[in-house]
């Protein structure tokens, strides 16, 4: 297991530059920072390949996170915008481990919440999860998430603009929006007891990667809605990113398969070594289906598929 501690993670320099990455086997991948901060264009929560494995549009960038407990507020993400960081989560974390994926962990006071992020195998969907790991007894604790959405190409950035529709078609459990045309739909299932359908500009997120790059660094981002939760009525609070309609429902039933699909492929590296299976997790990632076959990403976040990479890459593979 790869793990980190609060030594790294509450430091905001060490945090920043350090990286998680999910794929799921179309070419489509989740990638941001230990802090949350997302310190690229390409980090984000869901980009999904609409042609397999090419054609990336990140769709969900992020979710701005606040935790209620009482009549406090607490922000546990993190952003950089031009001239400031705010909020700074970052300062509450006391862990990161890959168990198998990202999972977070924050504290404040004698509160303590894990935060866990998984891609669905050939899915573009998405899962986060937020459980309680320990609290005050008759302390009510609350949660409120925001989502962020770019739909854009992944190498580019988006900025404020009248022709979003900030529209959301609302359901049970679940909230859809279609912000422009020509576009993936963006379902988002969850287990909210309310939805706030006002929607807001963040803007002038500042990107340190690709301004050291030369390259655009400001991005402004909308905020279609807030879901609330209550630890008090559910175990957990969980969001489903998705292209496609999904139930929070089925939440353990894709936990579980994640985590049998990827004992599996640890199991299959060639020796019984941590770092042996450790690497061979680290390449499933890379591998993506073309077609009827299978091919090879030449990195993420960046490169699709090259035939060069491929060759160079396919024996150590």
């Amino acid at each position: 297991m790869i793990e980190l501690d609060e030594s790294v993670c509450a430091d905001f320099e060490q945090s920043r530059w350090r990286e998680w990455l999910e794929t799921n086997l179309m070419g489509s991948f989740a990638c941001s920072t230990v802090s949350g901060m997302n310190t690229r264009r390409y980090h984000g929560l869901l980009t999904a390949a609409t042609r397999p494995p090419v054609a990336r549009m990140l769709l969900l960038s992020k979710l701005e996170e606040t935790l209620v407990a009482g009549n406090q507020r607490v922000d546990l993400g993190t952003n950089q915008y031009v001239g400031a960081v705010n909020p700074r989560g970052y300062e509450l974390m006391t862990g990161f481990r890959l168990d198998p994926f990202p999972v977070f962990t924050f504290e404040w006071k004698d509160v303590r919440i894990e935060k866990s992020v998984f891609m669905v195998h050939e899915s573009n969907t998405t899962v986060i999860e937020y459980r309680v790991v320990q609290a005050p007894a008759g302390l009510a604790l609350r949660l409120e998430l925001r989502p962020l959405i770019a739909f854009r190409d992944y190498h580019g950035t988006t900025h404020e603009n009248a022709g979003l529709n900030p529209a959301v078609q609302q359901a049970p459990g679940i909230a859809s929006m279609a912000p422009y045309p020509g576009l993936p739909h963006l379902h988002l299932a969850h287990n909210a007891s309310r939805v706030d359908a006002r929607g807001f500009w963040y803007r002038r997120f500042f990107y340190a990667v690709e301004a050291e790059r030369g390259l655009d660094a400001e991005e402004d981002l909308f905020n279609p809605l807030a879901l609330h939760f209550s630890f008090g009525k559910t175990e957990s609070v969980t969001v489903i990113a998705s292209v496609e309609p999904m139930n929070v429902s089925d939440v353990a039933r894709l936990r579980e398969a994640e985590i049998s699909r990827r004992e599996k492929v640890a199991a299959s590296a060639p020796v019984e070594d941590s770092l042996a299976r450790r690497l061979a997790l680290a390449a499933d990632q890379f591998l993506a289906r073309r077609g009827e076959g299978y091919t090879v990403m030449a990195g993420y976040p960046w490169f699709t598929d090259w035939a060069r990479d491929t060759f160079i890459a396919i024996r150590g593979l």
